[in-house]
């Protein structure tokens, strides 16, 4: 259903059982899936490619031009999964050169002011409380949690199912799994409330508990540390996933609530 007050490019493709509501514009290089709901005074731009069952709300403007000066026209796209909420005057900006398309992933949901720059990936089932800000390139894992009024670096990384405390400047890498808080940001300990809710049994929260020990707590850099959990911790999805994940680092991960 298309109100009479829209304005839809007679090359959008929309899909099945799609609402738009009134003073919406969509642009002609646009893909919306079947069920979706978009309210009124959205503007979904070039390169728009929208999941299905999603919900944009008044205010939403989706796949803009990237706002870096280094953009010179190149076809991108911004592209949002499935079940995804995008709740009032979120920005979320496609793509540069640089990857081609900004991402926010399937069973998210984006409050109200969120700005999603362009080339981030935001994984499945994350949330991203109100007037959170990603520079370019920020790459936030599957189930993690950006408190409001966080802003976040230019390429750095959040792991998933971390959770990241309202207000912060988020410089460096966040490891997964973690709770993170405190000016300047430091590790705060394992995100129990939220692996509870995701089934993680007590069994996995106490290995990642004596992981994160290692890192933080025993005096060892992390490069050591890492070696270290590496020869002295039985192999596991999760254990493997937070060496990768510190190994891989280029900005460095936040640090410890003990380091100076």
């Amino acid at each position: 259903m298309t109100h009479s007050l829209t304005s839809v490019h007679p090359d959008a493709m929309i899909g099945k059982n799609v609402e738009i509501g009134p003073f919406t514009t969509i642009y002609g290089d646009v893909v919306i899936g079947d069920n979706t709901w978009i309210g009124p005074n959205v503007t979904i731009m070039d390169g728009a490619r929208i999941g299905k069952n999603c919900r944009v709300f008044p205010g939403a403007v989706i796949s803009a031009i990237p706002q870096d000066l280094k953009f010179a026209g190149e076809i991108t796209t911004a592209e949002i999964g499935d079940d995804t909420t995008i709740r009032e005057c979120v920005t979320i900006n496609r793509g540069t050169k640089a990857k081609g398309k900004t991402i926010v992933g399937s069973h998210c949901l984006v409050m109200s002011y969120v700005h999603i720059a362009h080339d981030c990936l935001v994984g499945n089932h994350c949330v991203l409380v109100g007037y959170v800000g990603l520079a370019g390139e920020v790459e936030v894992g599957d189930w993690a949690t950006l408190g409001g009024g966080s802003m976040v670096h230019q390429f750095v990384r959040v792991g998933a199912h971390a959770f990241i405390q309202g207000g912060s400047k988020v410089g460096k890498d966040v490891p997964p799994y973690i709770l993170a808080g405190r000016d300047p940001l430091s590790f705060a300990g394992l995100n129990i409330v939220g692996l509870r809710r995701r089934s993680f049994s007590q069994e996995k929260m106490q290995e990642l508990n004596e992981i994160y020990r290692t890192i933080y707590q025993k005096g060892m850099n992390h490069s050591d540390a890492v070696n270290y959990i590496e020869t002295h911790f039985s192999g596991s999805q999760e254990r493997d996933h937070i060496l990768a994940f510190i190994r891989s680092s280029e900005r460095g991960i936040i640090r410890g609530l003990l380091d100076d």
